[in-house]
């Protein structure tokens, strides 16, 4: 058997034994065992000893990666015998693999299929995390637009009146921090929007502030610059306060990758894969 082929048996028999329960995935170390070569449990937990250690120094769970559970087999002549397994995460898998004895030719494939899984599954998840980025960051430019409006029709209708505005909601939502106080602490530039390197939760925090506030102006009937001001800062100092009670502090929130840059890595990817299609 060539390695290809025989890697793409393991490939197949990873995957039949994987589990996958309310989108958990899974695998028992037990079916794992002989797939990894190993033919004794006593050889095989050593992998999984070491295996634990690695997870223990990378500062992750061993008791969320490794589940310690029973599992009943069959023994013969209809008997049942409870023996000692483990439910692996997929990193799990990898961190087994990764302490298996390399001299085994199928510990070097599930090295191979576990760390390329591994990957597609961190990018899977920073995928979904820039969606969940890219939609917040155009809710808040809707909710800006809008607030915008309804602040023009009220009082505040020169640009730097507006910019006031905007500031006084940043300090209320920062604790005190201005709009260029906060860019010079994470390295934005001047001509660059804040929000373009905020987190979710600060896009989402960003958002709700100022709904509140162009409703209650709405609500309340608000006009005047001082009291449309008064009510960003009062619905900002309400989130924040929100947002302290959850334990997240928004001025020590790192700042993330630029949207913009997002935004055009995708648009080359899409571009790619049309000239691909049209070949």
């Amino acid at each position: 058997m060539t390695p290809q082929l025989s890697l793409l048996n393991i490939n197949q028999n990873l995957e039949e034994i994987k589990k996958v329960e309310q989108d958990l995935e899974y695998w028992s170390a037990r079916d794992l065992m002989p797939i990894l070569g190993y033919t004794t449990w006593r050889m095989f937990n050593n992998a999984l000893d070491r295996a634990k250690e690695s997870c223990k120094k990378s500062d992750q769970s061993i008791k969320y990666h490794f589940v310690d559970v029973d599992k009943m087999i069959p023994t013969g002549k209809g008997a049942i015998r409870t023996v000692n397994d483990y439910l692996l995460t997929r990193y799990a898998c990898y961190l087994v693999a990764q302490n298996g004895d390399p001299r085994k030719l199928e510990i070097a494939q599930a090295q191979t299929y576990f760390a390329i899984q591994t990957r597609k599954q961190e990018l899977n998840e920073q995928y979904l995390e820039e969606n969940k980025r890219l939609e917040s960051r155009a809710k808040l430019k809707q909710t800006e637009q809008k607030i915008e409006s309804t602040v023009y029709k009220r009082g505040i209708k020169l640009p730097f009146e507006f910019g006031i505005f905007k500031d006084n909601h940043i300090k209320a939502l920062y604790g005190g921090i201005s709009t260029s106080q906060l860019k010079k602490k994470r390295g934005i530039p001047r001509g660059r929007a804040l929000a373009d390197f905020d987190t979710t939760v600060e896009l989402k925090a960003k958002d709700f502030a100022l709904a509140m506030t162009d409703h209650n102006i709405k609500e309340k009937n608000l006009r005047g610059a001082y009291k449309l001001n008064e009510e960003v800062i009062k619905n900002s100092k309400a989130t924040r306060r929100t947002l302290l009670s959850r334990g997240i502090r928004p001025e020590t929130l790192k700042s993330q990758e630029d949207l913009k840059k997002i935004e055009h890595r995708r648009s080359k990817l899409l571009s790619t894969k049309d000239i691909k299609l049209e070949q």
